[in-house]
């Protein structure tokens, strides 16, 4: 395997900078499906697109989750699994509202619903990496480290 791959993408770090290219990354895989679900949910399936913006952000976060888990926050790996799962949760669970939230409002003031829901997207991708960032920054002094 090519050094500056691992180095780039695999080898564990607390660098913010490196951490946040991983999550743009994992965050564009968990984006394609998140959207992507919507779209299906909606023009094929006929679900209301409220409805269908949930459950397609509920996959893209598992998405998410999981890619994150391996390629993102090292930290996740040195803390109780259930405590990692609540802060998880926490932070997905208002990710899930403020995404709702302006995709609603968006539509609603007239902008097709996809747009919305990239836009929505953009948002509470910042909203995420930060939440998550912090959480493990105060996990990380609270063990004393830096």
């Amino acid at each position: 395997m090519n050094k500056s791959f691992y180095k780039l993408f695999l080898e564990k770090t607390n660098d913010t900078k490196l951490q946040f290219f991983r999550y743009i990354f994992v965050g564009g895989v968990a984006a394609v499906i998140n959207i992507g679900s919507l779209y299906i949910f909606t023009e094929f399936l006929h679900i209301y697109y409220l409805f269908a913006n949930v459950l397609g952000f509920i996959l893209g976060l598992l998405t998410n989750y999981i890619l994150s888990k391996c390629l993102v926050f090292s930290e996740e790996n040195e803390i109780n699994k259930i405590t990692e799962f609540i802060i998880y949760a926490i932070i997905g669970v208002i990710g899930l509202g403020l995404d709702t939230g302006f995709v609603w409002i968006f539509t609603t003031i007239g902008i097709y619903y996809m747009i919305s829901k990239v836009i929505s997207t953009g948002l509470v991708f910042v909203w995420n990496f930060f939440a998550r960032k912090a959480i493990y920054v105060i996990i990380d002094k609270k063990k004393g480290r830096k």
